[in-house]
């Protein structure tokens, strides 16, 4: 019986071995180059090419099979065959290369490289993982650029803080809301990444064109439509739609997007139990009209409604060491209502006079109405944790260090317009280029700031420590009751700003060795006038400069430093000083910076790779300092401190997986400042060290699984201070920051891989992914909660611990 079982499995080897062939061949691109990991499949068979590019699989004989020859770099091939069988058929195509659609820009434009600016794909900014999308998402992966709070699309850029940065879309600069204290009130992004046609990045060292500020500059650029699409995405998070098209012989274009965001997913996962319903929604519509070859008019218009209901029930969180355990409870009543609605408009019209003189005038008209109320009640009880593993209340609180409770109230309102009007020129003329604008600004801002806070400590309430001495519970206090923190205020102001500047720019060769360099003037006069507030006029002078050389060297490398002088005159939440007075005389924080840069373009593995190097100094002087509270920034308002910022940045992209782009940013800070001639103490943005990386991969067999890995590292930043305490006394740090966001996606058609046939050959994209946010469900903490004992005098820092491991699902369609 048993050999007659195994005649009867050789038998049928047999058979079916004779009814198949084999294809071999040897897989090389257009320049004769083998290509390793082309995935060779039919309908029952696969295999994958080796490092020579070399391939061998088995295919049903005497049937007509097709081969398809897929990598994720090349465009697929497709082939019909029928061999005989036990025959072998050798089969060599050549795969052409495709444009891969994720990846960071390489320009090969020198003058853009000789800038500095960082040149991203839009389309990053919808691929990449993280709990919040968008290009501020993207930016955090760089160098340099950081922010421990992921619901927060805020960054602040070496050393600098989150009012320091610009951004503009096509050339408008635009705003965020006043009165946001945390990430997770902040909602959508300004920008809407699926509109995007160009983005760049600037991280210091800009030009005299850009504004004034300090630290960067974000510069969007909508595209204008050619034909009808349509893009719509969905997730756990929400969902955005955009659709684009042309009327009248192509002379209009109209682009509209539509975002809804809920958080409910993020912030219900926090060790604070809430019932909360904070909903986004925004709607943009981006309209270009060609008048005639010459003249061009266009439109943005923005609306953004972000309510954030919040009612928090009860917390508790664990920290300390091993060796002292400490956890706090906290019991909640009251609730939080906040609202902000945002509407934006502006027309540009675009005149080219001849081939070497055009013209833009600008028109915008920001309006942002901002509620921020509650009345939130918390009792609370720091406790000692038992950490002996063999009791039987091992993890409970043993001994009580602190109990008490506060009570919360807000009923902050705010209303600001802010209009603008500009004209800016440009002329050309063979290798020169001036650039020139003037900018009117003007700012009416009604702010009403009613809060206040009364902490109780075991029946006693604690004063204010610099108002009238306070020796309870030794010694009866007889003064009237008063919150421990209170800000009253009612502030109507205008400011008025006038802003020029002009710069040329050049491109040259010097012995065959190509040169840019820029050089420009920059102007602001602001005036400032309210109620009951004196009227103060100020000015200020920039003088900016780049320069940048590529060498005639085998070695394809470009050196480039850039500075001068910064200015940042006040806005209206620099001129508020702690008690909500507005300081008119507050003057702009200065700022000497000199950037040096080296990129460096090479080949390695036969693929193309590129690094970049940037060392900074920043001299800083007028300096408003300032505390951070998760994203609200309070000024001090005297600019009476001076500080610096130093360090390197290093970034390099390339195809560490065939066909693919990512990147490793390294960045070195060190940021300090002096305050009233007291000593020099790390600043608040105070980053040591930070590592991100955006990895992109796929399966070798099956290509059309994609990989993408956002990580970041960021060791801890200063802690801060409680209410009334002198920050120099609070110098400890945060823990590290450290996060990985991994999403994983199958994509069923898309540009190259063009499926026409059954119902995907309607779709012009489709895929659908799953992400994992904080993949190694790490405690990262954003600020402190300051708990004070009455009795010991003393304040623990109890961490706000941010989003842990969460889940999201992905899709997204193109028509």
């Amino acid at each position: 019986m048993k050999n007659l079982i195994i005649t009867a499995l050789l038998l049928f080897t047999t058979i079916v071995t004779a009814q198949n062939a084999t294809v071999k061949g040897v897989l090389k691109n257009e320049f004769k180059e083998p290509i390793e990991g082309v995935a060779v499949t039919t309908s029952k068979f696969g295999t994958v090419s080796n490092n020579k590019g070399e391939y061998t699989i088995t295919v049903t004989a005497d049937t007509e099979i097709t081969l398809i020859f897929t990598h994720v770099a090349y465009n697929t091939y497709k082939k019909k065959v029928k061999i005989p069988k036990n025959k072998t058929f050798r089969f060599s195509p050549t795969l052409t290369a495709k444009v891969e659609e994720i990846h960071e820009v390489v320009i090969e434009n020198s003058k853009d490289k000789a800038q500095g600016t960082i040149n991203v794909d839009p389309l990053t900014a919808t691929k990449i993982p993280g709990a919040k999308e968008g290009v501020e998402n993207v930016l955090l992966t760089f160098a340099g650029v950081n922010n421990n709070n992921e619901l927060s699309t805020q960054y602040n850029v070496r050393g600098g803080n989150f009012d320091e940065n610009l951004v503009y879309i096509n050339g408008i600069e635009v705003y965020r809301p006043f009165l946001v204290r945390t990430g997770q009130q902040e909602g959508l992004s300004f920008v809407n990444e699926n509109m995007a046609q160009n983005v760049k990045f600037s991280a210091g060292g800009f030009q005299a064109k850009y504004g004034d500020k300090l630290s960067s500059v974000l510069d969007i650029t909508y595209r204008t439509p050619t034909k009808f699409a349509a893009n719509i995405s969905a997730s756990l998070l929400g969902a955005s739609a955009t659709i684009e098209g042309t009327m009248f012989n192509n002379k209009l274009s109209a682009l509209v997007g539509v975002r809804y965001r809920n958080n409910s997913l993020l912030i219900n996962s926090k060790d604070i139990e809430t019932t909360t319903e904070p909903n986004f929604t925004d709607a943009q519509l981006y309209l270009s009209y060609l008048i005639n070859e010459k003249f061009k008019l266009d439109f943005l218009g923005v609306f953004s409604l972000n309510n954030y209901n919040y009612t928090p029930k009860s917390r508790s969180t664990k920290f300390g060491t091993v060796s002292d355990p400490l956890e706090l409870i906290v019991y909640y009543e009251g609730q939080e209502k906040d609202a902000f609605k945002t509407l934006f408009g502006a027309i540009n019209g675009s005149y080219i006079v001849n081939n070497n003189l055009s013209f833009n005038l600008t028109t915008s008209l920001y309006h942002t109405v901002e509620q921020e109320h509650y009345d939130i009640f918390a009792a609370y009880n720091l406790g000692e944790v038992n950490a002996d593993f063999s009791a039987s209340n091992f993890g409970d609180v043993e001994f009580s260090e602190g109990i008490g409770s506060q009570l919360n109230h807000a009923r902050n309102d705010l209303d600001a317009l802010i209009g603008a009007a500009e004209i800016k020129g440009t002329y050309k003329k063979n290798s020169h280029q001036i650039d020139f604008g003037i900018k009117y600004k003007i700012e009416d801002i009604r702010d009403r700031i009613n809060e206040w806070e009364v902490i109780d400590s075991v029946g006693f309430n604690v004063r204010p420590p610099h108002h009238i001495p306070n020796n309870q519970p030794y010694e009866p206090y007889t003064n009237p009751i008063e919150p421990y923190q209170n800000v009253q205020a009612q502030n109507n102001v205008k400011i008025d700003r006038l802003v020029w500047f002009a710069q040329y720019s050049k491109n040259a060769f010097i012995n065959n060795h190509k040169i840019w360099y820029n050089l420009g003037l920059r102007s602001h006069n602001w005036n400032i006038n309210g109620d009951e507030i004196a009227t103060v006029n100020q000015i200020t002078y920039s003088l900016r400069g780049q320069f940048a050389i590529k060498p005639a060297w085998e070695k394809d490398m470009l050196f480039r430093i850039s500075g001068g002088m910064y200015h940042q005159p006040p806005f209206y939440k620099e001129l508020r000083n702690y008690e909500g007075t507005v300081i008119p005389t507050v003057d702009a924080q200065k700022s000497l910076q000199v950037v040096i840069g080296n990129d460096f373009s090479f080949n390695l593995w036969n693929r193309p790779f590129k690094l970049v190097s940037e060392v900074y100094y920043k001299h800083l002087s007028n300096v408003n300092v300032y505390s951070v509270d998760n994203v609200r920034i309070r000024y001090i308002a005297d600019n009476n401190a001076t500080a610096y910022a130093t360090g390197l940045d290093l970034r390099l992209n390339g195809e560490f997986v065939p066909g693919t782009q990512s990147w490793i940013s390294i960045g070195l800070l060190k940021t300090e400042e002096n305050y009233d001639n007291m000593g020099y103490i790390a600043r608040p943005t105070d980053q040591r060290f930070k590592f991100g990386m955006l990895f992109q991969d796929y399966m070798p067999n099956i290509p059309m699984v994609k990989m993408y890995l956002n990580l970041v590292y960021n060791t801890g930043v200063p802690g801060g201070s409680p209410s009334y305490s002198n920050a120099y006394n609070y110098q400890s740090r945060l823990n590290d920051y450290k996060r990985a966001d991994i999403g994983i996606s199958y994509v069923f058609t898309d540009a190259q891989n063009k499926n026409t046939k059954g119902w995907l050959k309607q779709f012009e994209e489709l895929s659908l992914g799953a992400e994992i946010y904080n993949l190694f469900d790490v405690q990262n903490s954003i600020t402190n909660t300051w708990v004070r004992d009455v009795y010991s005098k003393e304040y623990y820092a109890i961490p706000n611990y941010m989003t842990p491991r969460v889940f999201n699902v992905k899709l997204h369609m193109k028509f």
